[in-house]
Parts: C-alpha cells; structure tokens; sequence
C-alpha cells in the first residue's frame, strides 16, 4: 500500500550551485547532507524541507564506481539536468514491488546498497518512481525559518505530461493503487487531466493535449516532442506572488508570468538546472 509522495529529485551535475540556488536564491528551508551522502551513496544531496506538500530532493553524483552515482550521470547524458525521480513510500518496498509487478508494472532489480525499489519509466508514462519506506527521510529544519520572500511550500503538485491520460490514469490507480479523480477536458488550458492523490504530499496531476491552439497545451505538447513522456513541471505556493517574484529578480533569477496563466509565476528551466517550477498563490 502506497503511503506517500514524501519527495521528487532534481539532478544537476554542479551539486553547489544547485544547493545555492534553493538555499541562498529561493530562501527555501535545505539540509545539506552531502558530507554523509558523498561517502555513503557516491552522490550529494541536500533535501528542501518547507511546510507543506512534497520535499523537493537535490542529487549530484560524485563517485561513478557507485550504482546511485552512475544512475544520475546516466540521466544527466541521456536527457540533460532537470526532474529525475518522484518518490513513494509503502511500509515494506520489496513486498510492495512484487504486488506492483503483479499488477503489470515494470519493477527493476534491487539496485546495490538501495532501500527502496525502482518502478522502470516505460511503464508509468516516462516517470522513475522509486518506493522507498515510510518516513523514509525525517530530517528537520533546525534554524530560524527565512521570512523574507519568497517564502515558498513544498511541491503541491507535480504536472506529468502523458500522451494517452486514460492509460496514465489506469497505469497510477490500478498500477500503484492510488486515488484517482475522473478525467475532465479543461478547455481553458486545451488539455485533458486526472489527479492522483498519494495519502500524503503533494497531487500527481496527469496531463494530455486536447487543444493545441492554447498556450498550456502547445507547451505540454512542445514538451511531448522535445523531452518525451514524463515530469513536465512542479508547482509550489507562495503567499506573496509580487513579492516573490521580486526576490527572485533580485536574485537574478528570470521568473516570469505563465503563458497560459498571467496569475501563475514560472522559473525557466534554463534558471532551475532544467526544472520548471510554476508558482502560485497560496
């Protein structure tokens, strides 16, 4: 039984400007735990903590005679920075990895030295998903919180651009037996969607182009074309959008408003080591 989406991953091959940009840019709540991660794991990685949501994981690798090392280097060849894994919690992984498999899913060998186990990306629509414990992670932010803005949550939703919604939504509900609402043509932004509930964290929020002539859908499109099926986009909160929006210029960061949505702010790409990140009002 899935429990929760405790965390998604942003991969970068500079660990230091990745952690500086959520730490010292964003203002975000991070624990840097590469001294113990690089020794461990061959990676560095540093977790964003901030109330609500989904954490937002940070991974580097480091040593490439290490599995987890070479399975980020691997990513970062193949498809460049950006979106790398999205994380679920059953109480036992390997017992919860058998009944997955049974249910159609594409389960991957126990990677050496791993906790958890890894859902292939073929068979939920371009996603690696790895299952790992509950409370997989229960680090805290120790410090005073940053109260300057941009003051922003964990991710609320994670946007998956799928090409066919009605098996994504199968794949996520029947596959890993998770909530899921029925799926509705939002006209607005020319696109089809389902939302998938984890028991806690933040929405996987499936997606299918129906109306490319809307900017939403011509992106989700472009992004079918260009990267494929997969995490699009993570959507976080802020309760301040002007201010943050300040900030983050400040910070040289070249956030802008959405093309399908001048309400919702987003941090390029190019700005967020391939990641895009969609903010909107709490």
């Amino acid at each position: 039984m899935i429990t929760a989406m405790p965390r998604i991953a942003i991969a970068a091959q500079n660990f230091e400007q990745l952690l500086g940009l959520f730490r010292d840019k964003m203002h975000m709540p991070v624990l840097d735990l590469s001294a113990m991660s690089r020794k461990e794991y061959g990676a560095a990685l540093a977790m964003c903590v901030p109330e609500g949501g989904s954490n937002i994981e940070l991974m580097s690798p480091v040593d490439p005679d290490t599995p987890l090392c070479r399975s980020l280097q691997g990513f970062i060849d193949r498809r460049g920075e950006g979106l790398f894994a999205l994380m679920l919690e059953a109480p036992v992984p390997d017992e919860e990895a058998e009944a997955l498999a049974a249910r159609g899913l594409n389960i991957m060998p126990l990677m050496p030295g791993a906790f958890g186990r890894d859902v292939h990306p073929n068979s939920t629509h371009g996603v690696l998903i790895r299952v790992y414990p509950v409370d997989s992670f229960k680090g805290r932010f120790q410090g005073e919180p940053d109260r300057r803005a941009p003051q922003l949550s964990g991710i609320v939703r994670v946007i998956v651009a799928v090409a066919d919604i009605e098996h994504a939504a199968a794949a996520y509900s029947t596959g890993f037996g998770l909530a899921v609402d029925p799926i509705v043509e939002d006209r607005a932004r020319g696109v089809a969607v389902a939302h998938c509930h984890p028991p806690k964290g933040g929405i996987i929020e499936l997606v299918a182009v129906r109306d490319e002539s809307r900017p939403f859908a011509q992106a989700i499109a472009r992004h079918l074309r260009e990267d494929r099926e997969g995490m699009y986009a993570l959507v976080l909160q802020s309760p301040d959008l002007q201010a943050t929006a300040a900030s983050l210029r400040g910070h040289g960061i070249g956030v802008r408003p959405a093309a399908d949505d001048p309400a919702v702010l987003e941090i390029p790409r190019a700005d967020a080591f391939g990641a895009l990140i969609r903010i909107e009002a709490a």
